[in-house]
């Protein structure tokens, strides 16, 4: 009798504890909130992944500035952006993975009843500043995309916005961003995989990337752009050791994407070698960088003929230092930073130092972050063709000519900066029989907006000039 009662009282004392049945079903080992800094770290390395895979599903910016070629595929050397789902993988990516996530992790801070309002300011601010660099990638990659009524559930056909427009609203926001920054509080630490909360670097990165943000416009928005660059200036990167980094670990799916295509520990395949457009640059400077970028093929540098099939086997390849599991993936760095100061000289921004040095600096950055020595420096800047006062062409040639080869396995970036400056003279391949190629200056839209949101889509291509790869985005000056 006593073994029912314990029963029976069981069994009520269960039943007073639960609402409904639904009240079984909680999964006890999953989480049922998301932190913040969970989301935050989330959307950060998802906006790395974006940007430094190599996957051609997503990212083909290294076979447009021709840094990288492939062995047999030859759709993402001649530009098709349509047998793949190129376009939408970065559209998704871009707005459900990173800027989402993003929002996300910016109500929930906004909602924290027990954080300091100075931690939270901090946080806010690193938000922030990470929602305008994704909001930049994707303004730079396609031009009007919608963003004013972006990311609402309650709107599935958002309408596109003036890419112009946004521009200015989103350094406007990172302003904001900065002046939410205090410096002696901490903001997402453990969460923060780049800066673990130290606001100082949090602060240059944010000014580092309002002065990059600045000159993409300074041949369109002069005025704006000056008035960018000259209050970051002061504030950015002032060594390799503030570099914005995210750092991968060895094991998936947290290890570096390049690794994920090309390291033998995860694929056996052989799709890409380094290209001759570029080692053939390098090897006529006898550039000391190129131990760090390439492997060797019978003790020479040698690249495959870029935009055609080549042997694997008979090509340099990527160092197997960029294939490690753990290498980081740059956001901004130092070398960039010096580059942008010498064309901010040349366009008479009232900035400090002069353009040569800047640009030498720009090299011995790039050169010492690689791994190479200072008499390495000295001996490459003092080559004629190197050398900023006898180096070929004007300003933006000697300037573009370098940051294209200090930009290597940074696609994106170099794509950003070859249509910018026009330098260095890449030529399509010549395909025989074949309509005449021409290398992309913006990523179509995806396809999938023709179909679910045609009639903005459709409004958008005509604005911009065209849904064309071939279509010059409003920074863009032909």
């Amino acid at each position: 009798m006593k073994k029912i009662f314990i029963s029976i009282f069981s069994m009520i004392l269960m039943a007073s504890c639960v609402e409904n049945l639904e009240d079984y079903n909680v999964d006890q080992k999953s989480a049922a909130n998301v932190p913040p800094a969970t989301l935050y770290t989330g959307a950060v390395k998802e906006l790395s992944d974006v940007i430094t895979t190599p996957d051609v599903n997503i990212n083909n910016y290294r076979f447009y500035v021709q840094q990288w070629t492939t062995t047999q595929y030859l759709d993402e050397p001649r530009y098709n952006m349509t047998t793949r789902l190129i376009p939408q993988n970065v559209w998704q990516a871009l707005y459900r993975d990173v800027l989402a996530d993003l929002g996300e992790s910016k109500r929930l801070v906004e909602e924290d009843a027990f954080t300091t309002d100075a931690i939270k300011g901090n946080q806010m601010a690193q938000i922030e500043i990470m929602e305008v660099f994704a909001w930049s990638v994707l303004l730079n990659t396609f031009g009007n995309v919608p963003y004013s009524e972006a990311l609402n559930p309650d709107n599935s056909l958002p309408a596109y916005d003036d890419a112009a427009t946004v521009y200015e609203e989103i350094l406007s926001r990172l302003d904001a961003a900065l002046n939410r920054i205090d410096p002696d509080e901490t903001g997402f630490d453990e969460g923060d995989i780049i800066y673990e909360g130290d606001m100082e670097l949090w602060w240059k990165f944010g000014n580092t990337l309002k002065l990059k943000l600045g000159m993409v416009i300074a041949d369109v928005n002069s005025s704006l752009a000056q008035s960018a660059v000259e209050a970051a200036a002061p504030n950015v990167f002032m060594d390799n050791s503030d570099n914005g980094a995210f750092p991968y670990l060895s094991a998936p799916p947290n290890n570096n994407p390049v690794s994920e295509e090309m390291n033998p520990l995860f694929t056996s395949r052989q799709d890409y070698v380094v290209a001759n457009t570029l080692v053939d640059a390098m090897n006529e400077l006898n550039d000391p960088r190129r131990a760090f970028y390439f492997t060797q093929v019978d003790g020479e540098y040698k690249g495959g003929i870029y935009g055609f099939s080549n042997s694997y086997s008979d090509f340099s390849t990527i160092n197997p230092t960029i294939t490690d599991p753990t290498f980081e993936a740059l956001l901004l760095d130092y070398s960039e930073v010096k580059f942008l100061l010498a064309e901010a000289v040349e366009r008479g921004y009232n900035v400090e130092g002069t353009a040569e040095e800047h640009y030498n600096e720009a090299i011995a950055a790039s050169i010492a972050y690689w791994g190479g020595t200072e008499e390495q420096t000295n001996t490459y800047l003092a080559q004629p063709q190197v050398d900023y006062s006898s180096a070929p062409g004007d300003w933006k040639d000697k300037i573009g000519n370098q940051k294209w080869i200090a930009l290597y396995n940074r696609g994106y970036d170099a794509w950003l900066e070859w249509r910018r400056l026009d330098a260095p003279d890449l030529q399509p391949p010549s395909v025989e029989g074949a309509s005449e190629l021409v290398i992309p200056k913006r990523v179509i839209y995806p396809i999938n907006e023709q179909t679910l949101n045609g009639t903005n889509r459709s409004a958008a291509g005509q604005a911009i000039g065209g849904d064309n790869s071939e279509t010059y985005l409003w920074w863009d000056i032909e």
